[in-house]
Parts: structure tokens; C-alpha cells; sequence
């Protein structure tokens, strides 16, 4: 009798936590017509419950300090460094060659780097003082406007998706994918 292998189930992740669907139901993620993963199928009220958890995150990570932010894009690069031949391997499962996944892996790990340091550099580069004529000051500073979606393709890149996640994390906005 042969043995059945286990696939990962990728879940959903909302609110720091990673519940079931509400639906239940999954698709088979394939590469050459092998099932290689099962990845967890959002219903509508999933993709609900994932804006709500954000726009109540909003508040708490806009009043997180530029070094905060900072610190915490860095410790999520350490994470990958560290976990780097796991993120390897399953992008090596998708099908991608394992020089191609190496490289694609350190240019996320890059990525994170670069963006973690313009924390603290943005609002300067992007905020000004008015000219105004009276005996006041005006200030123009970005600031979030909310929440936003952002679609991928089937077939983005790690630093791809990295680039789009970290760049609106940088500016204070609480991202759905």
C-alpha cells in the first residue's frame, strides 16, 4: 500500500492570525500538473473581515515611530535571511531554478533593507514649509489616507510582491494582498 503524501495548506492571514476560511475550501496549486500545495480559497466575507482587521490597524501602526517602522522591516529581512534555504526550496517547488530562487530571495532580503532605512528619511524628503505671509507657519506632511488593496499576478516575484508591501508599510498604510 502506497502512502498518501501530506500537502501544505497556506492559510489566510488576518489580524495577526491565521484563521480558516470561512468557506472552507481550497484549490490545488500545481506546477507541471503536480499538486504541489493546497492554497486556502477566500470567500467575500474573508476579504471583509481582512479590511476591517486592517483599517483597526491603521491607527496603532501610523503612531508607530519612523525607527519603529525601521526596526521592524529589518527584523523582517533578518527573518528571511535566517529562513533563506526554506523560501528557496518552495520557490524551487513552483518551478523556479534554484539560481533564479537564490537571487530572487537576497533581492527581497535587499529590498527590505533598502526600504527599512527610508523609514525615518521619507516624511523629510516628501514634507515642506509654506510660504505664507503673516506671522505663522504652514507645514505640508504626508500623512495615510487608509487601506489598500493590492492585486498580484500568478506569477510575481517574492521581491516583486516585496516592493508593493514594503513600500506602503514605509508610508504608514495597511496593506491587503
Amino acid at each position: 500500500m502506497s502512502r498518501i503524501e501530506v500537502l501544505k495548506t497556506y492559510k489566510i492571514f488576518i489580524g495577526g492570525k491565521f484563521p480558516r476560511t470561512e468557506s472552507g475550501r481550497f484549490y490545488p496549486l500545481k506546477n507541471n500538473n503536480k499538486i504541489i500545495a493546497n492554497m486556502c480559497l477566500s470567500s467575500v466575507k474573508d476579504f471583509r473581515n481582512a479590511v476591517v482587521a486592517a483599517r483597526s490597524a491603521q491607527g496603532a501602526w501610523a503612531n508607530k515611530t519612523a525607527y519603529n517602522r525601521s526596526q521592524i522591516l529589518y527584523r523582517i529581512a533578518e527573518v528571511l535571511e535566517g529562513r533563506k534555504a526554506q523560501f528557496v526550496s518552495e520557490l524551487e517547488l513552483q518551478g523556479i531554478a534554484k539560481n533564479k530562487a537564490v537571487q530572487e530571495v537576497e533581492l527581497s532580503i535587499d529590498r527590505l533593507i533598502y526600504y527599512a532605512g527610508w523609514c525615518d528619511k521619507y516624511v523629510q524628503m516628501h514634507s515642506s514649509v509654506n510660504p505664507v505671509s503673516g506671522s505663522y507657519f504652514n507645514f505640508s506632511v504626508p500623512e495615510p489616507m487608509g487601506v489598500v488593496g493590492v492585486l498580484l499576478q500568478r506569477t510575481a516575484v517574492c521581491w516583486d510582491w516585496l516592493l508593493k508591501y514594503a513600500v506602503l508599510l514605509l508610508v504608514e498604510i495597511p496593506v491587503l494582498f
